[in-house]
């Protein structure tokens, strides 16, 4: 058997009829009827005007947005580990109360993400500081107070997240 030729074009085979064309009679009454007699109404729609947040707003939602994301709370969220962890002491038998889980990378209570997550960030406001301590439209004295409190927030956060890495693995750069 032989293959039939196509004697249509094919993009206006597969095409679905427009309304205009539609051979249907009950179609074109129901698109056509209603408007006849019925009319859309005039809206006067007042557009909602939305105002830029401040800078000092957009800097706190990303400030929080980064404590949030460096201090585990989606995981905190998923595997809801204890706030705070014990151990007992084993000369004394009484409970004491652990902040960090030793030994454990990849694990944390919900007060180590906490902590660590907040030395983070007082990393990052002292770097901010350090960078308002660079405008030379300030008085000399506002600069010193920004440096002095850059530096330390910097200094401090570095020696307490290496004091918390410390702790939770004993023998890190030994």
């Amino acid at each position: 058997m032989a293959p039939k030729p196509e004697s249509q074009n094919p993009s206006h085979a597969d095409a679905p009829p427009s309304g205009a064309a539609s051979v249907d009679p009950l179609f074109h009454i129901l698109k056509v009827l209603p408007f006849a007699f019925l009319r859309p109404p005039r809206l006067r729609l007042k557009l909602p005007t939305l105002t830029l947040p401040s800078p000092m707003t957009v800097y706190a939602l990303v400030l929080l947005t980064y404590f949030m994301v460096v201090s585990g709370i989606v995981y905190d969220v998923i595997v809801e580990p204890p706030g705070i962890g014990s151990t007992q002491d084993p000369h004394t038998g009484s409970v004491r109360p652990v902040v960090f889980m030793p030994g454990r990378v990849n694990g944390q209570y919900i007060i180590e993400g906490l902590s660590s997550g907040f030395m983070f960030v007082l990393g990052g406001v002292g770097i901010v500081f350090m960078d308002l301590a660079l405008d030379r439209n300030r008085d000399k004295s506002v600069k010193t107070s920004f440096a002095t409190a850059g530096i330390s927030s910097v200094v401090l956060a570095y020696v307490m997240s290496m004091l918390f890495i410390r702790i939770k693995i004993p023998a890190y750069l030994s």
